[in-house]
C-alpha cells in the first residue's frame, strides 16, 4: 500500500511487481562474500635458513622490520614489510604489496649483513 501512495502513477500490476521484488529481497539480508585469488599473491618473502638463526631474527623482529623498511625506503621502494614469522625451515616476511626483484635483493642484502 505504501508503494501506491509514493508512486500514484503506477498501475496495480506494476505495484504488485514492486512489492514482489521488495518481499523477495528481505529474505536475503545476509551478504555473501566472494573471495578469489589468481595465482600466488607474492606478498610473502620466504627466506630459507637454519631454525636457530630464524629464531634469533624473530626474537628481535621489531628491530629487523624497522631496518628492512629503512633499506626499502633508501632504495626508493613503495613496499613496506609488515611482520616476520618463523616457519619450520626459515622465516617469512609479509609485505603490503608484491615484491619485485629489486625489493627482494634489498631484503636479501640486509639479511646477509646481519
Amino acid at each position: 500500500m505504501q508503494v501506491k501512495e509514493v508512486f500514484p502513477a503506477l498501475s496495480v500490476d506494476e505495484v504488485g511487481k514492486v512489492l514482489k521484488i521488495k518481499n523477495s529481497r528481505e529474505g536475503n539480508k545476509k551478504p555473501k562474500i566472494n573471495m578469489m585469488t589468481r595465482g600466488p599473491s607474492r606478498k610473502e618473502v620466504i627466506i630459507l635458513m637454519a631454525k636457530h638463526t630464524a629464531e634469533l631474527i624473530v626474537n628481535s623482529a621489531h628491530i629487523h622490520i624497522a631496518n628492512v623498511n629503512k633499506c626499502l625506503k633508501n632504495s626508493k621502494s613503495d613496499i613496506v614489510a609488515d611482520f616476520i614469522q618463523s616457519t619450520n625451515n626459515g622465516i617469512v616476511i609479509t609485505t603490503n604489496k608484491p615484491a619485485n626483484n629489486l625489493n627482494l635483493s634489498t631484503i636479501e642484502k640486509y639479511l646477509k649483513s646481519i
